[in-house]
């Protein structure tokens, strides 16, 4: 690694250890913006006389498809008018739908101000992630990315027992007033400590044929495509899983007020993902960590939809430790097939987050709402999903590096 890469590229960036902090917290919204909601969706579902017991699905979908929709949007405007502005504006529109959220007095206005939640939080997590690209680039980014990662996958472990607790102390509308005060801390926080890493000077003019132009050239580019498609793909599997966690855990296995417990135990694999390609990505390189990693995703859930096929529903410390192990898998596929999406997209990193993004939570917001929405009292439809898409990802990733996987070939971040 050479001296260049390993410093970053904007003067008055915070320390490393406070940058990766606020970098976290930013992206961390996104989790807890989920999995809080998670132990309140039967309670939310009570609250409105909802007959269909899916439809309580739509409390994370609604959201997932604002996020989704809003990437596509944040990028090219933080590439023309800065990352700062566009960050603090989305931070403070975040808080006022969490607080909406709140005060709603139908499904459908709650659903409402969910999509207009993701809506603002797609600011965030685009920004966290150009600024990233802004101010390090090659391996150094990969390793600032993970240990985002590592502290950002910490929340799921931790926001279905924050949920659950804020349901002991009241309601589920407690749960969003954290958002909405979360929200406003963070923006205090950037308000005060985070500098502009996308000067004027090196901002292109935003115009229709600019912008088709980048959305062009991210999206022809094999390996930015390649990744992207490879992440939403797998990432389908994951949001099949959380749309249905609850139903799983409380109504499959029966683990009544351990569901927090349990959820949160299988997402320290994610954690503990995220820590070991912190470390290792520097000397392994993305595309051997990534590459094993969707390897062993796509066998282990294979060999668990298998089982399920075989034997019925698995008990539950077999379907645990299985489900840890896809998990861990995937917290290594996510920031790696991340970076290698965005290592060739310096120039246009804001619009190339926006489209990698988007893409990315757009195709698992459907492929885990079609997961999730045939979910019929048996494990079966959660794990054919795993299994197929994570084969899927293994051959998306085989086409994107024409059949050399773990770096044959690749000088750049292999």
């Amino acid at each position: 690694m050479s001296h260049s890469e390993s410093q970053p590229r904007v003067p008055d960036l915070p320390g490393l250890p406070e940058f990766i902090a606020l970098t976290a917290c930013l992206m961390a919204l996104t989790a807890f913006s989920v999995d809080i909601m998670l132990p309140a969706l039967p309670r939310i579902r009570e609250d409105y006389g909802l007959a269909d017991v899916n439809a309580q699905q739509l409390v994370v979908s609604a959201y997932v498809g604002g996020f989704a929709l809003g990437q596509l949007f944040i990028g090219p405007i933080s590439d023309r008018y800065g990352r700062r502005p566009v960050l603090l504006i989305g931070l403070a529109a975040y808080a006022v739908a969490a607080f909406a959220c709140l005060v709603a007095d139908s499904f459908s206005g709650l659903l409402l101000a969910r999509f207009v939640q993701g809506l603002a939080n797609a600011s965030p997590r685009v920004i966290a992630i150009a600024m990233t690209r802004d101010s390090f680039h090659g391996r150094r980014m990969a390793e600032v990315m993970s240990f985002v990662m590592m502290v950002f996958i910490i929340v799921p472990v931790i926001a279905p027992t924050l949920g659950g607790l804020f349901l002991l102390a009241g309601s589920w509308h407690l749960i969003f007033a954290f958002l909405c005060l979360f929200a406003i801390g963070i923006l205090a926080w950037c308000a005060l400590r985070l500098p502009e890493t996308h000067p004027a000077a090196q901002r292109a003019p935003m115009s229709l044929g600019w912008l088709g132009e980048a959305i062009r050239e991210t999206a022809t580019h094999r390996q930015t495509l390649g990744y992207t498609l490879a992440t939403g793909v797998i990432f389908g599997a994951l949001m099949g899983y959380i749309n249905s966690a609850q139903q799983v855990f409380q109504g499959i296995y029966d683990v009544g007020a351990l569901f927090p417990v349990l959820f949160g135990a299988c997402a320290i694999a994610l954690a503990i993902a995220a820590f070991v390609s912190g470390r290792f990505v520097m000397r392994v390189g993305s595309r051997k960590l990534g590459h094993a990693a969707v390897l062993g995703f796509a066998a282990l859930s294979t060999l668990h939809y298998g089982l399920f096929l075989a034997i019925g529903t698995p008990p539950l410390p077999v379907f645990l430790v299985i489900l840890s192990g896809c998990l861990f898998c995937f917290g290594l596929v996510m920031p790696n097939y991340n970076a290698l999406a965005m290592e060739p997209m310096g120039r246009i990193a804001g619009t190339a987050s926006s489209f990698v993004g988007a893409v990315t939570t757009g195709l698992a917001a459907v492929l885990g709402l079609v997961i999730g929405q045939r979910f019929d009292g048996t494990v079966g439809p959660l794990l054919a999903g795993f299994a197929f898409f994570g084969v899927a990802s293994v051959a998306i990733t085989l086409v994107t590096e024409r059949g050399r996987l773990f770096g044959a070939g690749q000088p750049r971040m292999a």
